[in-house]
């Protein structure tokens, strides 16, 4: 019997200049004047119904970011209250961490009359029992595991991540105790595509062949086991913003997580940033569209799984 094809296009919206390499408050305007209409015009292009991803802080700077993807079709779900380095969800405590989910999903729900179910880690930064801190809070979908990707060395929470090796590949449910295994906590985990390397639009932008590689791989293993495709993007790749500054903010906390997660990464995270990247994405779209896949939401595939 032929396996479903099931792809959810996810979009994480944040103050990040890319270029600029820090966040900051006025590439928020360029996300909601440049990035995410040109995002908006070429879903409707596709009929893609996607997932936006808001941190509590972008959604109150720039209300309209959020109402126009809602307004539009679109799941919101929450980014977290914010991006700073010093405040990922792998290092908040358990009070911490409720107190941001709770916060940001109420900003997000204020603004759009609607209730948010759905969560992605910035930076995809979480540990084995946000299960259980995620239920508390109201949600009932995250997409922050990234089943067998292996260049967690390039980012923040590495040590954390190696824990994606061992996580499974199609959506689960997860255990209240850990996040990176099967379990009945009524939590479903939509696992962002990995085969080795990510599945993801700063992939895309640095290496389109390689990337183009790594979603023929994927595509066969989901006509053998009906996995999911997560694509995971920004509206910030597709913006075109003024550079204010060279430097390179160090926000690694030694020499190493600085060199690997601020210099390399910044230098390789710029390629094909603006409308640069929008033919390139434009191709990965053409290819789901051709292959007969369903584009759904999160919040669209916990109901057809739900427990």
């Amino acid at each position: 019997m032929e396996k479903d094809r099931i792809c959810l296009i996810t979009n994480d919206v944040e103050t990040t200049s890319i270029l600029n390499h820090k966040l900051r408050d006025k590439t928020g305007e360029y996300v909601l004047n440049q990035g995410l209409p040109r995002l908006l015009d070429l879903y409707d292009k596709y009929g893609v119904k996607a997932t936006f991803f808001y941190t509590g802080h972008i959604a109150k700077l720039y209300p309209d970011v959020v109402k126009k993807a809602y307004e539009r079709g679109h799941e919101v779900g929450s980014h977290g209250l914010t991006h700073e380095v010093d405040q990922a969800f792998d290092v908040l405590s358990p009070e911490e961490q409720l107190s941001h989910l709770k916060q940001s999903k109420q900003i997000l729900e204020d603004i759009i009359g609607d209730e948010v179910i759905s969560f992605r880690a910035p930076a995809a930064r979480v540990d084995k029992g946000f299960p259980r801190i995620l239920r508390e809070a109201g949600f009932k979908v995250d997409s922050s595991v990234s089943s067998q990707r292996l260049d967690m060395m390039f980012s923040f929470g590495a040590l954390k991540k190696l824990h994606w090796l061992t996580a499974p590949r199609k959506a689960y449910f997860v255990r209240t105790e850990n996040i990176f295994k099967k379990g009945d906590s009524g939590i479903l985990e939509a696992p962002i595509s990995a085969f080795g390397f990510p599945y993801i639009g700063t992939f895309m932008r640095i290496a389109p062949v390689m990337n183009r590689a790594t979603r023929y791989i994927l595509y066969w293993e989901t006509l053998c086991s009906g996995r999911q495709f997560v694509f995971l993007t920004h509206p910030n790749e597709f913006i075109d913003e003024d550079q204010e500054t060279t430097e390179i903010e160090r926000r690694g906390s030694n020499y190493i997580s600085y060199l690997l997660g601020d210099v390399i990464r910044h230098k390789l995270k710029v390629k094909n940033l603006g409308e640069k990247a929008l033919p390139i994405y434009d191709r990965e779209l053409t290819f789901f569209k051709n292959k007969g896949f369903e584009f759904v939401t999160c919040k669209e595939l916990y109901n057809r799984k739900k427990l």
